[in-house]
């Protein structure tokens, strides 16, 4: 499954799920409450911004957001909403892709830096957020703890979501850190399931501070949600911010 074949313009077009889901106000509110907040009147740039559903509403707050896709398909979906001189996109991988300007801010939410399913490709995703930065600019990443104090002996899977017309699950391969998340939606009443599956290689969080300073970066700060919350070892995912060094 690559990413860019994944990422096609039928799952663009189901993607935004207004008011329910990762668009849920409880959701999607304080993650652009935060991230406005962070930017401190500068520039944003954001990595695999999708459709939008995040860079629409913290442009609506006055932020400048740029974007970086992979997915065709999911730009044109954002265009839908938000024009490119209001938000200009460059198509490419959040790797190693560079668009023009110094930000103050590049941002990486919802797990999306699982998507790229090496470990060179992910301390490369770091170094091209530093390339992107000016002194004392951050790098927030969001992403989830990998659940495999759930997976006894021989079980390979775990079931994270279940709710009338849908189940959510993972399967793991602890030795090459790759998970593929399976989402099942189905009617009642019917045979049928919709399936939608997506690759992802799991970072714990310290590997994931590694990778931060290879790229020059200190952790500045770690919550295990969005409003602040305390990051717990019961947490199940959390919001890192990282930060270059200021010019002395």
């Amino acid at each position: 499954m690559r990413q860019k074949e994944l990422w096609n313009a039928d799952v663009a077009r189901r993607y935004d799920t207004p008011g329910t889901g990762m668009f849920a106000p409880g959701v999607l509110g304080p993650t652009v409450e935060r991230l406005a907040r962070l930017a401190g009147g500068g520039a944003a740039l954001e990595f695999a911004i999708g459709t939008g559903r995040v860079a629409v509403p913290l442009a609506g707050r006055g932020v400048r957001v740029t974007g970086i896709e992979l997915s065709r398909p999911m730009v044109e979906q954002l265009r839908t909403k938000a024009d490119e001189s209001t938000i200009p996109v460059v198509i490419g991988d959040m790797a190693t892709t560079v668009v023009p300007g110094e930000y103050g801010l590049v941002y990486l939410v919802y797990n999306t830096i699982s998507n790229l399913l090496d470990q060179a490709d992910q301390v490369e995703c770091f170094r091209n957020a530093a390339r992107h930065l000016g002194p004392g600019g951050r790098f927030v990443v969001e992403l989830w703890v990998p659940e495999l104090r759930k997976l006894p002996p021989g079980q390979t899977a775990t079931v994270w979501r279940t709710e009338p017309g849908y189940i959510g699950l993972d399967t793991y391969d602890i030795l090459r850190q790759h998970v593929v998340s399976h989402h099942f939606r189905f009617d009642d009443g019917t045979e049928r399931a919709e399936l939608f599956r997506s690759p992802h290689r799991y970072i714990w969080p310290a590997e994931l501070d590694l990778m931060a300073r290879l790229a020059g970066f200190e952790l500045e700060s770690r919550h295990a949600d969005w409003d602040g919350a305390e990051f717990t070892a019961d947490s199940p995912s959390h919001v890192s911010v990282y930060r270059l060094p200021s010019d002395s």
